[in-house]
This record gives C-alpha cells, structure tokens and sequence, in this order.
C-alpha cells in the first residue's frame, strides 16, 4: 500500500461571526492540529465560517467529500445564531430532534446546579437523527458525530476534551516524523534548489520558514514523512544543499534538529 492509499485526512470548519470579526481569538485550529498530527492524520483544510446556514452547509459537504474525517467548531450553544446542528441536519438531509440521552444527559448537570430547564437550554439537546453523541465532560453538553462527520463546542476547553473523548474512535494514519535543517542564508538563496528536492522527493513534505528578529539571516527548513527511511535520504540531500549554499556564503555547515 503507498503512502497516498495509507492516507487519513482530515478538514475543520470553524464556526462563528465571531471569530471573523475579531472580537474572539480563535485556538482550535492549532488544538486540532496538534490532535491530527499526534494520530498520523493530515489536517489538509481548514474553513472559517459565519453564522450563516447555507455557508455551513456548502462548507461541510465539501469537506466531508474529500476527508477522511471532518471537525466543526462552534455554534452548538443555546442562542438563536447557534445553528451548526441546524446545518449539519440539512447536509445530511435528516430531521433534528431532541435526543432522549442528551436531554438526560443535561437535565441532570441542571438539576445539579439548580438550573431551570427551559427552550433555549433544550436547544443544545437538539441531535441530528442518526447522529451518536460526542461525551462533554466538562458542562455534559454533547456534541455528536453522523458520517464522517464530528461536531464540537467552541469554547476550548470543551472543544479539547471533546477531542480526547473522539481519540479512541478515529483510525490514525502512519506517525508523520520531521526534520528541521537550519540555513544560515535567506530563502531567495535555496528556494530553487529545495523546489528540485521537493520535486524529486513527492512524499516527503518540504517546507521554508524565515526565522524573524534573529541578528542573523536564519531560515529553517521543515521535512515531513511517515516513511523514516525516506525522510532521512531526503534530509541528507536538503542538508548537502544547504551546505554548499553556506559554502559559497563563507560560513558553517547547517544545523539539524
């Protein structure tokens, strides 16, 4: 099997005027990158989105389309413009119900807290049919997943333990492994040379980061692979590279990580 056909990808559809206008500084895209990368899963797409029903919709059919999985944050509260399970009932053509195991679920976090139920909380008991829960242990408000995929809180601390809680249920790909080679000369300098290497070398990820406010020209350069024996031929060459570059700037040999 190739390293493409081995491939578990995955896209995020953040969700929320919010974070669009600013006024909330969005996290969960690095927390679910950091989740993706820890199972060997490719985060390749990541959308932001308004508050707006079929924006959300087009957003989530076409990630699902083309994703091993799909993860939503944002808009599961139990306001009015809280409509991601509206959304996700119409991409996937199904009736949005109040679920008997997440009202069960609220009800007692509410009698607990002394909290009345009313409309609005009910709201967030609302669950696509055909849709398994997604355990909150924080404020036992679900979220839920139906096909591929799973939608979640936007408060980060949910977001994160909704994410532990999904852990055990998703198929990881390889272990994605890196090398960072350190170039003491500019990207104007190897950028030519590293786009051969990246050619010559499809399945290992090559990317180029200008290292900022240092007192030295410093560029870093990333390498990407789940196949160990292929990164390392790869990393060899990018750091011969590197070094006749350094060569002919008059200064040492590159610095790997």
């Amino acid at each position: 099997m190739t390293q493409q056909e081995n491939r578990v990808t995955a896209g995020m559809v953040v969700i929320g005027d919010e974070i669009l206008s600013g006024r909330t500084k969005d996290v969960n895209i690095g927390a679910v990158a950091d989740f993706c990368t820890d199972l060997g899963i490719d985060l390749i797409e990541v959308r932001v989105v308004p508050d707006e029903m079929d924006t959300i919709v087009e957003a989530v059919n076409a990630l699902r389309a083309r994703c091993t999985y799909v993860f939503t944050s944002g808009g599961i509260g139990p306001t009015h413009d809280d409509i991601t399970a509206d959304a996700i009932a119409r991409a996937f053509g199904v009736n949005l119900p109040i679920n008997a195991q997440a009202r069960a679920m609220l009800e007692t976090r509410w009698k607990q807290a002394g909290t009345e139920v009313n409309e609005a909380r009910l709201r967030m008991a609302r669950i696509p049919e055909g849709a398994d829960l997604i355990v909150n242990s924080v404020s036992a408000a679900p979220g839920f997943r139906i096909g591929n995929v799973h939608v979640m809180a936007g408060v980060p601390i949910i977001m994160r333990a909704m994410l532990e809680a999904l852990a055990p249920t998703l198929k990881g790909g390889r272990k994605v492994m890196s090398v960072t080679v350190r170039a003491g000369v500019g990207e104007g300098t190897i950028g030519g040379p590293l786009a051969a290497l990246q050619a010559e070398y499809p399945d290992v990820k090559m990317g180029s980061y200008p290292q900022m406010g240092n007192e030295k020209v410093m560029t870093e350069l990333v390498l990407r692979s789940a196949d160990q024996a292929l990164l390392h031929e790869a990393a060899e060459k990018v750091r011969a590279m590197v070094a006749a570059a350094h060569e002919k700037a008059g200064i040492g040999p590159p610095e790997s990580a």
